[in-house]
């Protein structure tokens, strides 16, 4: 089949295209458009608007695509220095425009990939399941879940034409390459500095990039039916449990302090007013409990548990730090 992948210069565009290209013919539409092993061609976002009946690429016009996974967005902002406006130019436009042109191009299979973060901004203790009644915090939640609602409002249309519709939420995606958030706790426990918060117990869900690409290939491949689907790997692991798998793949002993909580609570309030690294927001993030459901995907699939252990997935990830370290 024709695939074409928005954001496909990005960490999980170029993971699907290694995953998918030997069976699909694919082609990406981004910013940029350098070539790529394994795509064919690379369009800009002002070819959508181009007639699509050439069946040639090479005359500037898109070729009709079978499946459309939509990743391109604006990523969540830890440092909160993006303007609302921002997220809400390519998280809920871009998304408008991508869907809007696959209704009207004879699309079979849409992919949108929302976030978590669009259903809830902190989950307590509960598991995040599809049904919960959406609260996002902050812009890159709501536009986000404004993508979402605006792919919802047109149901009736998408009846019409046939398109199955699939609304992804991915718990943090990690994997070889990708220098997000636990880059950050890998640079920190790999300078040898004791980990204080050994006294919190908490529990997060994480999205192995090898368990979401092989989700994607079976939506491709199977006919499941349209929906809002939430992904994380089976098992949910504490920040403790994290910093261990993190020493481990250092070959260094965990070095976990358990403080007791009211201390470092107070801390991180004298943090907060003296403007340090430790306050009480990124307390929060770094004890929290967020665990997702992966039931209603997996049974949508057909799967009883995911190719990748949550654990080896992140040792993986971790490793592949190590070795970056190294080069």
């Amino acid at each position: 089949m024709n695939i074409l992948i928005t954001g496909i210069h990005g960490f999980v565009g170029s993971n699907l295209v290694s995953y998918l290209k030997d069976k699909h013919t694919i082609f990406g539409l981004d910013i940029v458009a350098p070539t790529k092993d394994g795509v064919k061609r690379t369009f800009a976002w002002k070819d959508l608007e181009n007639d699509h009946t050439s069946s040639s690429a090479e005359e500037g016009k898109l070729p009709h695509f079978d499946i459309v996974i939509h990743l391109a967005g604006k990523a969540h902002d830890t440092k909160n220095e993006a303007k609302a406006d921002v997220y809400f130019a390519v998280n809920t436009e871009l998304t408008k425009k991508i869907y809007d042109y696959a209704l009207s191009h004879d699309v079979k299979k849409f992919i949108f990939f929302s976030s978590v973060k669009a259903a809830a901004d902190a989950v307590e203790n509960e598991i995040l399941t599809e049904d919960v009644t959406p609260s996002p915090k902050g812009p890159y939640g709501d536009s986000k879940i404004a993508a979402e609602n605006y792919i919802l409002s047109l149901e009736e249309q998408r009846e019409k034409t046939g398109m199955r519709t699939y609304i992804m939420r991915p718990s943090m995606i990690h994997g070889p390459g990708n220098k997000g958030n636990l880059n950050l706790l890998y640079n920190v426990v790999s300078k040898g500095i004791p980990w204080p918060l050994g006294a919190y117990e908490n529990k997060r869900s994480f999205t192995s990039i090898d368990n979401l690409c092989f989700v994607i290939e079976k939506l491709i491949a199977t006919p499941v039916e349209s929906g809002i689907y939430h992904m994380s790997d089976d098992e949910a692991l504490s920040t403790n449990e994290l910093i261990k798998i993190i020493c481990k793949a250092l070959g260094k002993e965990a070095n976990i302090l358990n403080l007791p909580c009211s201390i470092m609570n107070a801390l991180a309030k004298i943090g907060g007013c003296l403007h340090l690294p430790l306050n009480p927001e990124r307390l929060q993030k770094l004890t929290e409990n967020y665990v997702v459901s992966n039931i209603k995907i997996k049974q949508a699939i057909g799967i009883d548990t995911m190719p990748v252990r949550a654990y080896d997935g992140l040792f993986k990830t971790i490793k592949s730090f190590q070795t970056s370290d190294k080069n």
